[in-house]
C-alpha cells in the first residue's frame, strides 16, 4: 500500500526574534511532514515556539530561513496574494479563543467563509448545517455566540475552520480555555470531524492525555523538534 500523500512539509525552518540586545532563536532548523489522514500533536512548554511554528505552517508568518511546502508546492518566493489564496484553499485554523463574529448566528459564522470563497448562499447554508450537525449543534444554529456556552462556541469555530474543506487543519490549544468535561467533548468532536473528512491535522496542546490520543506526538524544545 502506498504512503498517504504528504500535505504539509516544513523544511529547515528558522525563526529568530530580537528583543533589545537579546537574540531569541525560537525555531532552529525545524522540519516535519504531515500526511493525509493523520492527526499529530505538537507539545512544548509555554513560550517554546508552538504558535510561531503554526503561524509559519499556516502562511501567516514568514520564516527567516527554510521552506514551507503545501500539497507539493513550495511557497518560497510567493507574494502576499498567492499566499493568501493558498491559505484559503488548503488550510483551516482553530485557535484557543473562538473569534466568532458576535453579530452573526452560529449558522452564519460557518456560512461566511464559504461565501467569501465564492460559494452561493444556498449551498453555503446546506454545508454549514451539515457541519453543525456533525458537531451536534444543529439545534443551536440560529443562536448568536453570546447565547452559546464556551464549548459550543468552540465547536462552531471548528465547524467554521473546516467549512471550505481544507486539506490541513492547524489548531492552537483548541481546548485551552475549557474545563475538563467540555474539553473532552470538544476534542472528541474535533477528532471525529478530522477523521471523517480525511484531512491532516497538527494540534498544539499542553494536555498530555489529549496528545496521547493522536497518531503521533512532536515535541518542541529549545527550538528543535523531536
Amino acid at each position: 500500500m502506498s504512503e498517504p500523500a504528504c500535505l504539509l512539509s516544513l523544511r529547515g525552518i528558522v525563526r529568530t526574534f530580537i528583543q533589545g540586545d537579546r537574540r531569541l532563536e525560537v525555531l532552529r532548523g525545524v522540519s516535519l511532514d504531515l500526511h493525509a489522514g493523520e492527526i499529530v500533536a505538537l507539545v512544548g512548554q509555554s513560550g517554546s515556539g508552538k504558535s510561531t511554528l503554526l503561524h509559519i505552517a499556516g502562511l501567516l508568518e514568514r520564516p527567516d530561513d527554510g521552506d514551507v511546502v503545501i500539497d507539493g508546492r513550495s511557497v518560497q518566493g510567493f507574494g502576499d496574494a498567492p499566499r493568501t489564496a493558498l491559505r484559503r484553499k488548503f488550510l483551516g485554523f482553530v485557535y484557543q479563543y473562538h473569534h466568532l463574529l458576535p453579530e452573526f448566528s452560529a449558522l452564519e459564522n460557518v456560512m461566511l467563509p464559504q461565501m467569501l470563497n465564492g460559494l452561493p448562499r444556498s449551498q453555503a447554508r446546506l454545508r454549514a448545517m451539515e457541519l453543525l450537525s456533525m458537531v451536534q449543534l444543529k439545534d443551536r444554529a440560529d443562536h448568536r455566540p453570546g447565547r452559546l456556552s464556551g464549548g459550543e462556541q468552540q465547536r462552531v469555530a471548528i465547524a467554521r475552520a473546516v467549512a471550505n474543506a481544507p486539506r490541513v487543519l492547524l489548531a492552537d490549544e483548541p481546548t485551552g480555555n475549557l474545563d475538563a468535561g467540555t474539553s473532552e467533548t470538544v476534542f472528541r468532536q474535533l477528532l471525529t470531524l478530522v477523521r471523517e473528512t480525511g484531512m491532516a491535522a497538527l494540534i498544539a496542546t499542553h494536555n498530555p492525555e489529549l496528545a496521547a490520543r493522536m497518531d503521533r506526538t512532536l515535541r518542541l524544545r529549545d527550538g528543535v523538534l523531536s
